[in-house]
């Protein structure tokens, strides 16, 4: 049952009330200006104060979200651009990296640019700017629960070469601060097709900021580099935007609690008068073994990365090295799930680290 201006209400209550389109829903739409001009979106509202955006044509990922007023997720200034504009080699995916509150890396690779097997690879692959296709949405009510939905395939293929699909489905429940990305990749080719996966959740003001701090339970933490290495002491911590500030990344291993599922969230504990808001990630982490942090706390570029990863970000030809690499075989399927959600209140962030802490100790 939806919980809506602080009070629960049957599907026959609020109808009486008006059109659901009046509480939520999702509505498909289209960007208009600059290098985001032609790219469809689909933006859904959730009646609970958390609103995001689908980026139909980069993969199904996820652009700007809210709660309550409030931005979520980091933007950069390059803009959610429409995927014609993709540079694919070295390092031109940045120039097409609008933030957001997910981006995709992969299907066939991500991580540092690289030559694998002879294949130059650029960074972070080209899901993210492959438009989706067979692209569906709706509000569904199962009894007294609304599910607001957004589905569609995006198909990473070559002749000669590699045919995955991605089908995607991101679902959210009418009244509640929390979405879900259901994914399944599989491999239509007649042979078998390396398979790297990264969610790049990408967090910003003021959800982060100098008072932020990262809560996570990791088995194993550790700097990407020696550039993050002078860091690590306080990788969990934050301060304000910083002149000439060099990224930082570490590499975590988190605990995994009874039901399979890793946990890690950026919370603000003193914005809004003490009120707190952080954002939480959730995911099976059977297939999603390795969550990255990347540090950015540049001018601009003030940002806070919670990436659910099935590989190190070294580079396709490093992992396949290190025998990480996963084959997947002609017609085999392999499926994700990833969660976010809002933490709105010191007792929400408080239950957060609790959990957390109840199946690993904090790092």
């Amino acid at each position: 049952m939806p919980r809506l201006f602080d009070r629960f209400f049957t599907r026959a209550e609020l109808s009486r009330r008006g059109d659901l389109s009046q509480f939520g829903g999702v509505r498909l739409g289209q960007l208009g200006d600059g290098f985001e001009r032609g790219a469809r979106v689909a933006d859904v509202r959730t009646g609970s104060g958390f609103d995001f955006t689908v980026l139909i044509d980069r993969d199904m990922d996820l652009g700007a979200a809210s709660f309550c007023g409030a931005p979520l997720a980091w933007h950069s200034p390059t803009t959610f651009a429409h995927p014609a504009y993709f540079e694919p080699e070295g390092l031109g995916w940045l120039r097409g990296f609008g933030g957001g509150l997910m981006a995709t890396g992969g299907l066939t690779y991500f991580g540092a640019p690289t030559i694998d097997q002879g294949e130059p690879l650029g960074l972070h692959g080209r899901a993210s700017h492959i438009p989706a296709t067979h692209v569906a949405y709706g509000a569904d009510w199962h009894e007294d629960e609304c599910e607001l939905w957004v589905s569609g395939e995006v198909r990473e293929a070559a002749v000669f070469g590699s045919n995955l699909v991605l089908r995607r489905r991101i679902s959210a429940r009418l009244g509640k601060a929390r979405l879900t990305i259901e994914d399944s990749v599989t491999n239509e080719g007649f042979a078998p097709a390396p398979l790297m996966l990264l969610y790049h959740c990408n967090l910003g003001f003021p959800v982060l900021s100098e008072d932020s701090e990262v809560l996570v339970a990791s088995a194993q933490v550790w700097p990407r580099d020696q550039a993050a290495e002078p860091g690590f002491a306080e990788h969990r911590r934050f301060g304000p935007p910083t002149s000439n500030y060099a990224e930082q990344v570490f590499y975590h291993a988190p605990h995994v609690d009874p039901a399979g599922y890793a946990q890690a969230a950026l919370v603000n504990r003193k914005f809004g008068a003490g009120r707190g808001l952080g954002v939480a990630l959730r995911w099976r982490a059977s297939n999603l073994p390795w969550m990255f942090e990347w540090k950015m706390i540049g001018e601009g570029h003030y940002v806070c990365g919670l990436e659910p990863a099935t590989n190190l970000a070294g580079g396709r030809d490093q992992e396949r090295a290190q025998g990480r690499l996963r084959q997947l075989m002609p017609g085999e399927s392999e499926r994700y799930c990833v969660e976010i959600s809002v933490l709105a209140s010191q007792a929400q962030i408080e239950a957060f680290e609790n959990s957390v802490d109840s199946f690993g100790r904090l790092q």
